[in-house]
């Protein structure tokens, strides 16, 4: 099935206008323009942290194989329980991890039992050994001190055998990582990364071992964007920094188009700029241009371009520092997560109460740089960083969050609950 045109989908998205779009017009063009990615590689655990899974993963054991103990102590039959009497057992035996215990227990007694040991036969209620009297061969449980049951692990109940274990669309953390491997799983079907080609543009950017000249900047978006792109998971095409120039740029664009399946630039894409990246852009694929109700970072393009046949979606990001990584953040990472087939739940955005006024004008959704604290009133606060210029790229360093001033929100006062996108894991 070919992969609708732009046209076609903002034919389809209510209220869609290039020159005023929302947050959330922008997700919602985004999320119909991505087709997520259909190849597939098997991996092995120790390989697979950050891949996403390309078919779910089916139990072949149930986990845990048995009934055990969940901690160190004596097991019985709750049965042996009266409610208001202490309950006193006879030791005959010892139950240790790795083997299952082979004597037989009878009413009135119990099985030293240890964490993880096999659940002798008949009996369901482990008492922690630091709970109990031990006098000789016996031990004493204090009146309705526990009830039948507890302290027992169930077979299967954490997974069991024959039904989905991880679904397909979870992205591979610690803990799935050590999923798999319980179940005694060399590997798991992932979906290949997407290749994700970057390369800044404008004759004033320098490179990293030039030499400064006047109205020249180092390129930082370059260093940005590859970092949030490495901690996304991708494989990252760097292509530097190419000049305002037609056959460089087409080279560039064109070369990318070829290897990646998604290009990222930034710069050239503002009203008033030199026209050349946008006439490219223009020239090579099906890209529209927008100016989206948000600060920092209005102007944006994003498309597909084709080359040797084969399509390569485009996110053109403007070129101030914040603004480029807080597109990304907004549009470009949720975009990716759809390319990758990752099932990622929306973004959650903390609440806070910020320590001072923070203007706003309805009609707009802004992203200001914050620090977000939990004070003496065991509250959380956040506090601007100080400049928010969009080319101040050391508040995004002070930040550990942006805070979320929606499209329709007014001026929020001082005490007020504010929403915070926070950078942990995120950034």
């Amino acid at each position: 099935m070919s992969a609708p045109s732009l046209e076609s989908i903002a034919e389809r998205l209510q209220g869609y206008d290039p020159q005023t779009l929302t947050v959330s017009h922008v997700n919602a063009f985004l999320s119909q323009l991505v087709q997520p990615l259909r190849d597939v590689e098997s991996v092995s655990p120790l390989q697979a942290p950050g891949r996403v899974l390309a078919e779910d993963v089916i139990s072949p054991i149930n986990v845990p194989p048995h009934d055990n103990s969940a901690m160190d102590g004596y097991a019985f039959a709750g049965a042996d329980m009266h409610p208001g009497q202490s309950t006193v057992l006879r030791v005959v035996g010892t139950a240790l991890a790795g083997k299952a215990w082979s004597g037989k227990c009878e009413s009135g007694e119990c099985v030293r039992i240890m964490t993880g040991a096999i659940m002798p036969a008949g009996l369901d209620t482990v008492v922690p050994q630091e709970l109990v009297q031990v006098r000789d061969d016996h031990v004493t449980i204090a009146a309705d001190l526990l009830s039948p049951g507890e302290n027992r692990r169930l077979k299967g109940e954490d997974l069991m055998q024959g039904l989905p274990a991880l679904r397909t669309g979870t992205r591979m953390g610690p803990a799935a990582c050590g999923l798999v491997a319980s179940l005694g799983l060399p590997s798991v079907k992932v979906w290949r990364r997407p290749r994700v080609a970057y390369f800044s543009t404008g004759d004033e950017i320098l490179s990293l071992g030039e030499a400064p000249r006047e109205g020249a900047v180092y390129d930082s978006n370059r260093y940005t964007v590859l970092a949030m792109l490495e901690r996304l998971g991708c494989e990252v095409l760097d292509m530097g920094v190419v000049k305002d120039h037609p056959e460089l740029l087409e080279t560039a664009f064109r070369k990318a188009a070829h290897q990646a399946d998604a290009i990222i630039t930034s710069g050239g894409v503002s009203v008033g700029e030199a026209d050349f990246t946008k006439a490219m852009m223009k020239k090579l694929g099906d890209v529209a241009f927008w100016r989206i109700a948000m600060r920092p970072g209005r102007p944006m393009a994003v498309g597909r371009l084709q080359e040797s046949g084969r399509d390569c979606l485009l996110f053109g990001l403007p070129g101030n520092p914040v603004a480029v990584m807080v597109t990304f953040m907004a549009f470009v990472r949720p975009a990716l997560q759809q390319l990758m087939g990752w099932q990622a739940p929306p973004l959650p955005l903390l609440k806070a109460r910020t320590t001072e006024r923070l203007r706003k004008k309805p009609g707009r959704t802004e992203y200001q740089r914050g620090i977000v604290e939990r004070q003496s009133d065991g509250q959380l606060w956040v506090r601007l960083t100080g400049n928010q210029g969009s080319g101040v790229l050391s508040s995004m360093v002070q930040a550990n969050g942006l805070i979320v001033l929606h499209h329709e929100q007014t001026t929020a006062e001082s005490g007020d609950w504010v929403d915070v996108m926070m950078f942990d894991g995120y950034l």
